[in-house]
């Protein structure tokens, strides 16, 4: 049985991998960008409560994406 921490840092790599592969830069782990992290988490937090919490429960992920393009 794999420790917990060797199970994280292995899906940290693939996860890493897979960014890498489709050509997208990870949003964490740069210098300086905690106020673009914060204003990320504000956009987050207010789709969340103007579109999810507030016309929710949802059956299907296609009704938050349509709701999400209304």
């Amino acid at each position: 049985m794999q420790r917990w921490v060797e199970l994280t840092q292995y899906v940290s790599i693939r996860y890493s991998e897979r960014l890498a592969e489709a050509g997208i830069e990870p949003s964490v782990g740069s210098t300086g960008d905690s106020y673009d992290n914060a204003l990320a988490e504000t956009i987050n937090g207010l789709y969340k409560a103007e579109i999810i919490h507030r016309r929710g429960p949802w059956k299907t992920r296609e009704a938050v994406e349509l709701a999400t393009l209304e």
